[in-house]
């Protein structure tokens, strides 16, 4: 993209004269092969979302996130009726195709469609999703959605610096190391230095190849087992 210069001729940044104002991300369900994203809802999600998220017996799910596990079924649909039905962030349950019930959630939040950013956040697997396919696509699908029908220029991923798991699963899906913002956020009573991870729309043509390839049927075996790993489809892909 060239660089625009002031009558200095200083570097005032690159032009983006044909860039203009995006829309709001829809109300609409995303369908996978593995998976399908909808916007969440209590009545039809609530109960079974308790249930998968109650199969992490040791809690070790809930370490970085902003509440803590539901004492039982009506806490869980309390959350949902408080917390996840506003535009901003934009929650969603994840199904399992194969099995009709929901496994997670994840939301897009600080959307931005002036200037095209949305980041990814508040993502929940249970024990139901973590390490399927389908806990792949569910990022694919969301990405999807902000670059190819939303047209957004940057998708964002921040996390607790202490979150090793999900700095890993950043770097897997494809996003980009930005930095570190030391004292960003106070939760749970503690200090949260908060890490950046960013993926621009020039760089999601290439992505959308190795995750496509890393979806196709020709990569899992009769055991729904990856045969090539999509960091390295990503890799070959950049």
């Amino acid at each position: 993209m060239p660089i625009r210069t002031n009558h200095l001729g200083q570097a005032i940044g690159e032009i983006a004269d044909s860039w203009s104002s995006r829309s709001l991300p829809p109300r609409s369900p995303i369908e996978g092969r593995f998976c399908r994203i909808e916007p969440i809802n209590a009545v039809e999600h609530g109960a079974s979302l308790y249930e998968a998220f109650a199969l992490d017996r040791g809690g070790a799910n809930w370490t970085y996130l902003g509440h803590e596990p539901f004492s039982n079924e009506d806490a869980c649909l309390q959350w949902i009726e408080t917390s996840c039905l506003s535009e901003d962030p934009l929650f969603h349950a994840i199904i399992d195709i194969s099995t009709g019930k929901p496994v997670g959630v994840a939301s897009l939040m600080r959307i931005d469609p002036l200037n095209g950013v949305i980041e990814v956040g508040n993502i929940h697997y249970s024990p139901l999703l973590q390490r399927k396919p389908a806990a792949t696509e569910a990022m694919f699908l969301l990405m999807r959605r902000v670059f190819d029908e939303l047209g957004y220029r940057r998708y964002e991923w921040k996390c607790d610096s202490l979150n090793a798991p999900s700095k890993r699963a950043a770097v897997r899906f494809g996003f980009r190391y930005e930095g570190l913002f030391r004292q960003a956020v106070v939760y749970k009573g503690r200090n949260r230095d908060t890490t950046w991870f960013s993926i621009i729309d020039s760089e999601w043509p290439g992505l959308r190849s190795a995750y496509e390839a890393w979806l196709d049927f020709s990569n899992f075996d009769e055991r729904q087992q990856q045969k090539t790993q999509l960091r390295d489809l990503i890799k070959a892909h950049r």
